[in-house]
């Protein structure tokens, strides 16, 4: 009987327990409610706070007051001119993740949107600044053990907003992007292939280098890939082929700093402009 007693006690005091907790999370969902300066606010009124939080460089804040405008009206011009402005608040904030990820939703949903192309321009523009920022903060770490998608997903990227949208205020600079991209990624294979050719293997060697000739023919590094081509083919004794690429060479570099030991093939790769 006081065994019985005893737990029915315990039972109810869980129970009280149970609904002060439930009482207490209301509350605060009360007071949150209550909390939230937005909550009257128009779609205007959000979207100017938020642009105001972006210029005064609160992107975290301005991205909050984006989400809650998407939210609350999730039709019309503001709306979809939030989204946007998600991505770009991203990107300065130095989340590339969600930059992207916000970047392909607006695509996906508007991809007749009168703006759209500033939307593949940014795509290209977050991949762009990745690789710049490598460039900037791994500087001291081997090429070899980088991959360069973010040139590639970059170069892509402005090369489908040239190709959709010639006629785009933005594609005159995407463009201008795309000729570095295209240095940078012969640079990097050219690197590689400097790599292999310091190591003795000379086939890997030759064969980066005539990858880099193949794909991007008129960068400035492409001097040096068919230097290495010529020292690859002559370390592995085939003379033909290293007299048919030393012809080539002397046709279009007769002046070379690599005919008299001065090319510069040991200089840093990212330094070349």
């Amino acid at each position: 009987m006081l065994t019985h007693k005893f737990m029915h006690i315990k039972s109810l005091k869980l129970l009280v327990l149970a609904v002060a907790a439930s009482l207490s999370l209301s509350g605060c969902g009360v007071f949150g409610e209550k909390g939230d300066e937005t909550r009257t606010w128009s779609a205007s009124k959000l979207y100017a706070e938020a642009k105001d939080e972006m210029s005064s460089g609160s992107y975290e804040r301005a991205v909050q007051y984006f989400e809650k405008l998407e939210s609350r009206f999730p039709f019309g011009t503001y709306a979809q001119q939030a989204q946007m402005e998600t991505a770009y608040a991203y990107y300065k904030q130095g989340d590339q993740a969600q930059a992207l990820a916000a970047v392909e939703r607006f695509i996906k949903l508007h991809p007749n949107h009168s703006h759209v192309d500033y939307m593949y321009y940014l795509r290209g523009v977050i991949n762009f600044n990745d690789q710049v920022g490598l460039l900037n903060f791994l500087a001291n770490q081997d090429i070899t053990e980088r991959d360069p998608k973010a040139s590639r997903d970059s170069f892509d990227a402005f090369k489908q907003l040239a190709t959709q949208f010639p006629d785009s205020k933005y594609t005159p600079d995407a463009i201008l992007r795309m000729k570095y991209l295209v240095n940078a990624l012969a640079q990097y294979d050219v690197h590689v292939a400097r790599y292999y050719l310091r190591r003795g293997a000379y086939l890997a060697a030759a064969n980066r280098a005539q990858a880099a000739i193949k794909e991007y023919p008129d960068a400035p590094s492409i001097e040096e890939a068919m230097f290495i081509l010529i020292r690859s083919y002559d370390a592995m004794g085939m003379t033909e082929l290293r007299d048919d690429a030393n012809r080539v060479f002397l046709q279009n570099f007769p002046k070379s700093d690599y005919l008299t030991g001065k090319g510069k093939a040991n200089t840093a790769w990212w330094k070349f402009w």
